[in-house]
């Protein structure tokens, strides 16, 4: 099976080599890892155990924060390493682990990964959601290295869908068939990795690991500094849209001019999901008519005829949102307005901040849900009704509060997931 899996990628690469070469020159030097990519991955000496979390990006990254700490607190000794795919999901784990080896996932290929198996020497391998690659769990198998999926997710129809066509699903399953075991989300993700492949007895509902990772409380390390910093002023009110994709800025602002009308102390903050858009969210920004400041550069840009005078705050670091979030006095959590699943709810949540939502939140569906259910949270239907539910709540601070303290109990009330995690983990170690 690795042999044809090393020939489905060799072909893969044969016919994609342009777009990874445009994507190098667009990024820069440094975008592809390829040294990291090929396996060239830090080599790990020490005899003590070692577990392997991988998540794919900035949100999977985040996630992993307390299942670390609770690995560490539980077994001391035993070594943890991490891994992403992302540049943003490496910046925030180098971030987060000065001190613990953090590289690139590498490629595929089964010869890479018994290299990167020689050299890291895993006890466990942690895939954090869905990140799973047949390679990887087919050579890890061989090493009789147990893969297990923690905060497992399968996100909708959609992707059972591509599962399910003839030879996917042989190889699928087969891949999902070696997994060792699930912690899934809920009973609804469990029940769909069991269709996947997984025996029905290793997969468990521990709950989502964001609970527990979202911070609870209402100040956050930093926050001061950042609106000191921007030039925020924490005595008016300010609106965050976390995590925004493509075709939502644009509607942002159009709310904003909006709002301004009736709430001109009104402040607007803007973080873009990809660190590769956040160019173009600023030209938008100053497109629109309003002055544009920008975290990484604290220098406002100012079109030729600004509607006011206050600029629209840029995020364009990485590793901020929750800072941004902690000072808002709405938030709108991004890629919802446009059909691209949704961004992470839970730290919003558990800062008692009331929020606002669109139509598209497949990939948190049960997150959304629940904070819906619990009154936390309030979905627009379409981009026209954003100003008016901004506007809403913005008149209405006692409903703000009661959004703010549901969204926390229902946060405070499902943790739990790191310590069930933690403990399976250490189980396959022992």
């Amino acid at each position: 099976m690795t042999l044809l899996y090393d020939l489905i990628y060799l072909l893969a690469v044969c016919l994609g080599w342009p777009l990874l070469l445009y994507r190098r020159i667009a990024r820069g030097p440094g975008s592809l890892a390829l040294g990291e990519r090929l396996g060239r991955t830090p080599s790990r000496p020490v005899s003590a155990q070692c577990v392997w979390i991988h998540g794919v990006s900035l949100g999977e990254i985040n996630a992993t924060r307390t299942l670390v700490a609770e690995l560490h607190r539980r077994s001391p000794t035993t070594a943890v390493v991490i891994s992403s795919t992302t540049r943003t999901g490496i910046e925030q784990a180098r971030k987060l682990y000065p001190n613990r080896p953090v590289f690139r996932f590498p490629l595929d290929f089964s010869f890479i990964i018994r290299r990167v198996l020689r050299r890291v020497r895993p006890t466990v391998i942690v895939l954090m959601e869905l990140e799973v690659w047949p390679n990887l769990v087919e050579v890890a198998a061989s090493f009789g290295i147990p893969v297990v999926i923690a905060n497992g997710r399968v996100t909708s129809e959609k992707s059972m869908r591509r599962f399910r066509y003839p030879l996917i699903r042989a190889c699928s399953r087969r891949m999902f068939g070696k997994i060792r075991w699930v912690g899934a989300q809920d009973a609804v993700y469990a029940a769909r990795f069991v269709e996947l492949g997984v025996p029905a007895e290793r997969v468990h509902v521990t709950g989502s690991l964001k609970y527990d990772a979202a911070d609870v409380g209402d100040h956050i390390e930093g926050q001061d500094e950042l609106a000191d910093e921007m030039g925020i002023d924490t005595d008016a009110p300010l609106w965050v849209c976390g995590s925004t994709g493509p075709g939502e800025e644009a509607a942002i602002l159009q709310a904003y001019e909006r709002l301004l009308t009736d709430a001109p102390r009104l402040q607007l903050a803007i973080i873009p999901r990809k660190p590769e858009r956040f160019d173009e969210v600023a030209s938008r920004i100053v497109a629109r008519g309003f002055a544009c400041l920008r975290r990484s550069t604290g220098a406002p840009t100012v079109p030729e005829a600004a509607i006011e005078p206050r600029p629209v705050f840029l995020g364009d670091t990485t590793g901020e949102l929750r800072k941004f979030y902690a000072l808002a006095t709405i938030v709108f959590v991004g890629r919802s307005l446009v059909p691209l699943g949704g961004s992470d709810v839970m730290e919003v949540a558990g800062l008692a901040r009331p929020m606002l939502v669109g139509p598209h939140t497949e990939n948190f569906v049960e997150a959304v849900n629940l904070l819906i259910a619990e009154g936390a949270c309030r979905r627009v239907s379409s981009a026209e009704n954003l100003a008016p539910a901004v506007a809403d709540l913005l008149r209405r601070p006692e409903r703000r509060r009661k959004m703010g303290d549901a969204g926390r109990r229902a946060i405070a009330g499902r943790r739990g997931a790191t310590a069930r995690t933690a403990e399976q983990i250490l189980h396959l170690i022992s």
